[in-house]
């Protein structure tokens, strides 16, 4: 069974860096286009970044852009988000998720999700 597993949230002040991975299992998602999405309290899953299976092209949310940076380590069956600069607004659940059908920013087209880690930014 195909499973996503995110870890590497936590607790970081303002201006602060984490790095979130995401580990595949069951499955080899080399062929898949790869999201990062987040869930702040109360509000909707917003798409933060998304890198195509060969990790050639990227694409970021306006929010994030300049700021976090989507790779992948095929051989690892694994995507990293690299956060840097984090403000307390990107405070929220963060998952990632696969999809078969390129790169989107659509959650709708993602076949596969993980079940998120929290990151919590404080000012």
């Amino acid at each position: 069974q195909a499973q996503l597993v995110e870890s590497g949230g936590g607790l970081v002040q303002a201006g602060g860096s984490l790095r979130l991975s995401c580990a595949a299992s069951g499955r080899t998602f080399s062929s898949y286009a790869m999201g990062w999405f987040r869930q702040a309290p109360g509000k909707e899953r917003e798409f933060a970044a998304t890198i195509n299976w060969s990790g050639a092209n990227t694409y970021y949310a306006d929010s994030v852009k300049g700021r976090f940076t989507i790779s992948r380590d095929n051989a690892k069956n694994t995507v990293f988000l690299q956060m840097n600069s984090l403000k307390p607004e990107d405070t929220a659940v963060y998952y990632c998720a696969a999809s078969s059908r390129g790169t989107t920013t659509w959650p709708g087209w993602y076949d596969h999700w993980g079940q998120g880690t929290q990151v919590t930014v404080s000012s």
